[in-house]
């Protein structure tokens, strides 16, 4: 810092707030640490009192916290137009995003940037969609000033990709494959479907229709290979998941001769939620087995992987079991999700 005349401060960065009192009416900054001064800016402070201010003296090799902030901005974004960012203000830019999407966060990179010290990158969780206008991601750096170098340590840290992407999630096709012997025979109401295609239309997903078959492993399997050659990109399967004899769908899935990833997942509620994927020519499709829950329960397995799923990702073993932390549903008498611990 230097002590600098008032009259002499245009250019300069502020290293201190400036209090204004006007009693009964206001008490608070005028200008904050970082603000640079204008011409305009002399007589309020000549108001308030101040003839002589305390200034950043700008030295070779160190950054403001505003310029700092633009850095922690390029390593978080880059230049992807799905994302913008807001003005640096007292060092700390928002990003928010600009289209809706499944927003991506590499952790290991957010991690190494964060763990330099002096400078912070603050995300909500990935793995989630996202809605254009959504807030991302706040940056800042600590000190009002910082040494050159140790951004330039950040950049090497995060490498040439940014940490935060969006994937889109196209509108799909998918057919609904549904078994069960009371329900094929009418003695019970078919409660899948319309779960199943409410939670898909939340992604603008078209069903192409819906099958109820019997416990009849070779039905099941000739259906979902009917849903793919007719185009379907991913295929449902809901019912007959459990261990019971008579559950015939894990069976019939396998048939298929897709590559099974898991049988089994960590969360509850959809333990017994299968994930697999068919080659059909030159197209991989995703042929999915889930369990009762579904019907029933508010948030379950689905609702972590669907998105995924949807945006192109294709899912192994090692994440779904990393959904073990986190992967309990709370059953909350009012639900926040994605608002919450689920699934993070």
């Amino acid at each position: 810092m230097k002590l600098i005349d008032t009259k002499d401060a245009v250019g300069h960065v502020l290293c201190h707030d400036i209090t204004r009192i006007i009693p009964g009416v206001e008490k608070g900054p005028v200008f904050k640490k970082g603000h640079i001064v204008t011409e305009e800016d002399i007589p309020v402070l000549l108001d308030v009192g101040k003839e002589h201010l305390y200034v950043w003296e700008k030295k070779e090799g160190m950054l403001h916290e505003d310029e700092a902030a633009e850095i922690l901005r390029e390593i978080c974004m880059g230049n992807d137009p799905s994302m913008t960012a807001s003005e640096p203000a007292e060092g700390k830019i928002e990003i928010r995003a600009s289209v809706d999407g499944l927003l991506k966060i590499d952790r290991e990179k957010l991690l190494k940037v964060n763990s330099l010290g002096e400078m912070m990158i603050a995300c909500i969780h990935g793995d989630y969609p996202v809605k254009a206008g959504d807030k991302l991601a706040g940056t800042r750096i600590i000190p009002l000033v910082i040494e050159e170098e140790k951004m330039n340590r950040a950049r090497a840290a995060a490498g040439d990709k940014p940490v935060l992407s969006i994937l889109p999630i196209p509108k799909l096709r998918y057919g609904l494959v549904t078994t069960g012997n009371e329900v094929a025979a009418g003695r019970i109401e078919d409660k899948f479907g319309p779960a199943l295609v409410r939670k898909m239309s939340e992604y603008g997903a078209e069903c192409m229709g819906q099958v109820i078959l019997p416990d009849d492993r070779g039905k099941i399997t000739t259906s979902i290979f009917d849903f793919v050659v007719k185009g379907a990109d991913l295929v449902l399967c809901s019912g007959g998941m459990s261990v019971d004899p008579d559950d015939k769908t894990p069976g019939a899935i396998k048939d298929t001769g897709a590559e099974i990833i898991s049988y089994g997942a960590p969360v509850l509620p959809g333990a017994m939620f299968l994930l697999s994927y068919l080659c059909s020519g030159e197209r991989t499709v995703p042929v999915l087995g889930l369990p009762g829950c579904i019907m029933y329960a508010k948030r379950t397995i689905f609702d972590l992987v669907i998105p995924r799923i949807l945006a192109g990702e294709r899912l192994e073993a090692k994440d779904l079991a990393a959904y073990g932390e986190g992967g309990l549903c709370l059953n909350c008498e009012v639900c926040h999700f994605p608002n919450c611990g689920f699934g993070k």
